[in-house]
């Protein structure tokens, strides 16, 4: 596929310049993430389960502007849990989030 257009990593947010070598879904399924829509929020994801489970997983949302595609990425490893505040229990640091990125970068190049 040749070279990939990443700009930078901030975080755990990997930014691509436009244009893309193929639109987001196509590199996110070539990495293994699956769409998923929260049924609760509505809100589109892409996920990559590590297990026949539903946890853990690799949550990537993707909000494309118009020059930069950024993949916000982090580690669910098991249900939020809701009572009262927002518990959610997404790892956005560590080994495990940094191997996925590097992953994810080696995939794109390929």
């Amino acid at each position: 596929m040749g070279q990939t257009p990443l700009c930078y990593t901030l975080s755990m947010k990997l930014h691509f310049k436009k244009p893309l070598p193929a639109p987001p879904l196509a590199l996110l399924r070539r990495a293994g993430y699956q769409p998923f829509t929260d049924p609760k929020t509505n809100e589109e994801s892409f996920t990559r389960k590590l297990t026949p489970e539903f946890y853990p997983r690799y949550l990537i949302y993707v909000n494309e502007t118009e020059t930069v595609v950024p993949f916000d990425l982090h580690l669910d490893q098991q249900k939020p849990t809701y009572s009262g505040n927002h518990m959610h229990r997404g790892e956005y640091e560590g080994r495990a989030v940094e191997d996925e990125v590097a992953r994810i970068r080696q995939t794109l190049r390929s």
